[in-house]
């Protein structure tokens, strides 16, 4: 029998991680969980995972977007008094002036930013090569003008009022979740204590949607939906506006052996070795995918872990000289804040002292303080300006509130006279 499976061997199997490296270096992306790995003694090498890996997710926002300019073109479209509610403008950062994006102070979110617009260009000129030789009666869009500005105004629509729900079940019998525009159920604002929920009867031939109350509501009371468990960087990006107080927002952060350095140094921590780790902790670190063939490095603090597990295992174990005590604990174990210093109260004091130094220099890096940003929302700052401004203090606020966090625990931790675990 024939098979359709062609296996295509490498000349060398130590020079596996260069190809990787390389691909990545020439501007390639080469997914975490893929390795290069030897297959069998007869098949050579080959592409395995080294975890799951979900199903890619179409761009759905620009799909569905694409239908909604298509609809606006057409006379008597069926959706037009929706259409026709929609806004005319939205305050997504895409639309932002170029000073504002500045503004925003955040790496992550620039990038984010100049991403999606730059998508929007390279769109515009696929969508221009695609309808340049139409005839009139087979424009999808009535012989309108297509540019990056209205497929930025439908990608926004869409991105902003869509609900991801179920649609049609795969060959496996599960419901594959399907964008939808449901009109005036999407105005409902967000909340994360909503009032009110998205029913969705799946079990009937015509699918139905509603909107049911999670409790009593007070006349002129608005109906809330929750959006999800968001960061603030997704709340601008795809709605246009910021939460206060957002127990999900968080910053993200690169993991970095010479800024751990940095911070370890500054918080008077002795001769930290972050840059050049053991073997053993190397092998920790790879097991966190902190380090590896294709480490995944980015890191973040604040929202629900207060510091994310991977980050804080790395600290301990970097920070911890003992072999032995290590070996008592699994990563789940110190990936976990609510463990009570497990390699010991002197490494605990130094992890959290270094983290803290993490937050001051991530601090440092927005060039504002919040009284500065505040005084200028005061002055009457307003539009795409008055969030960007609102945004970075957000952030601000997260990296104080997660050295507050830190602090109480530093304190807490000192004041224990228990024996160290480093011996």
């Amino acid at each position: 029998m024939c098979s359709l499976t062609q296996l295509r061997p490498l000349t060398c199997a130590a020079s596996a991680p260069d190809l990787i490296k390389w691909v990545a270096r020439e501007g390639g992306f080469v997914h975490r969980a893929v390795k290069i790995a030897q297959l069998d003694s007869s098949n050579g090498l080959g592409l395995v995972t080294k975890e799951e890996i979900p199903r890619g997710k179409e761009l759905w926002a620009m799909k569905l977007g694409l239908k909604l300019l298509q609809e606006r073109a057409k006379v008597g479209s069926f959706w037009w008094p929706y259409i026709t509610n929609l806004p005319e403008t939205y305050t997504v950062p895409i639309f932002f002036p170029g000073e504002d994006i500045k503004n925003l102070h955040y790496a992550s979110l620039l990038h984010q930013v100049n991403k999606r617009c730059r998508f929007l260009l390279d769109f515009e000129r696929e969508v221009k090569r695609a309808l340049v030789s139409l005839t009139p009666d087979k424009h999808p869009f009535g012989g309108q003008e297509v540019d990056a500005s209205s497929l930025g105004w439908a990608m926004s629509a869409v991105s902003s009022r869509a609900f991801r729900l179920y649609g049609e079940k795969d060959p496996n019998g599960i419901r594959i979740d399907v964008p939808m525009m449901l009109p005036l159920i999407d105005m409902c604002n967000h909340s994360f204590n909503p009032n009110a929920r998205i029913v969705q009867e799946q079990d009937t031939s015509d699918s139905k949607m509603k909107v049911v109350a999670e409790t009593a509501i007070k006349e002129d009371d608005p109906l809330l939906l929750c959006y999800g468990c968001l960061n603030n960087d997704l709340f601008l990006l795809d709605y246009g506006f910021v939460m206060h107080s957002n127990p999900y927002d968080c910053i993200e952060l690169k993991y970095d052996g010479a800024l751990l350095d940095a911070a370890s140094t500054a918080a008077g921590v002795s001769s930290p070795n972050f840059s050049t780790p053991a073997p053993w902790q190397e092998l920790i670190l790879s097991q966190l995918n902190l380090a590896g063939e294709t480490p995944d490095l980015k890191v973040s603090l604040g929202g629900q872990e207060t510091v994310e597990g991977r980050l804080l295992a790395a600290l301990r174990v970097i920070l911890s000289t003992n072999v032995e005590t290590m070996q008592k604990y699994d990563l789940s174990i110190l990936q976990s804040l609510d463990a009570e210093a497990p390699l010991g109260v002197a490494n605990e004091i130094a992890v959290f002292r270094t983290l803290i130094a993490l937050c001051v220099i991530a601090l440092g890096h927005f060039p504002t303080k919040i009284m500065d940003d505040e005084s200028l929302l005061k002055q009457g700052a307003s539009g795409s300006t008055e969030l960007a401004i609102q945004y970075r203090i957000q952030k601000k606020s997260v990296i104080i509130d997660v050295m507050k966090n830190l602090s109480r625990r530093l304190k807490l931790v000192s004041s224990k006279e228990t024996t160290t675990a480093e011996g």
